[in-house]
């Protein structure tokens, strides 16, 4: 039972200075590629941050993995994600392919069902993120549009502009 709760100074010691050294090396590799690496912009950005979380975790509990493997294995992720967006920054397949794109819910009042059926989004999820900006009718808005990041914005009308944030949105009209 002692096991459960203590299993001595050795493997304290171990996680103490591997955890130390392995945060420093992940910090390191950050800086090196950029802030890029653990922004949010859209759903890879997200796996890549869980995967450096989930392997600096395993490099601090699991005494089968070295400090060295662990090292590896986070530069291998952060050297993957600088690849795949560099060239998703250049090639627009693989922009589709790894971000997917946005797609429109709700436009000029109107809900569209088929883009909200494909994004397993409700009426009230709209509905929420309509009173999330401080509007309370759904007449008042120009658009909604779910975000490659899972996220929806809320576009109120704006007569006066000729160049439309809405250019290029799936399912826009």
């Amino acid at each position: 039972m002692e096991m459960y709760f203590f299993n001595g100074w050795g493997n304290l010691l171990r996680v103490i200075i591997v955890g130390v050294l392995a945060y420093a090396a992940l910090v390191f590799f950050l800086r090196i590629s950029g802030n890029r690496t653990l922004s949010k912009m859209n759903a890879f950005d997200l796996i890549v941050t869980v995967a450096l979380g989930s392997t600096l975790a395993t490099v601090l509990l699991s005494k089968d993995v070295a400090l060295a493997e662990g090292a590896v294995a986070m530069a291998l992720l952060i050297s993957l994600q600088f690849i795949i967006t560099w060239f998703s920054v250049r090639t627009a397949w693989v922009r589709r392919l790894v971000t997917g794109e946005p797609l429109m819910l709700l436009y000029r009042g109107e809900f569209i069902t088929t883009s909200m059926q494909k994004a397993r989004v409700t009426q009230d999820e709209v509905q929420s993120a309509i009173r999330g900006s401080g509007i309370a009718d759904v007449m008042a808005v120009e658009a909604v549009v779910l975000e490659t990041d899972g996220s929806m914005s809320v576009i109120k009308p704006n007569a006066e502009s000729s160049h439309s944030s809405l250019e290029g949105v799936r399912g826009s009209r």
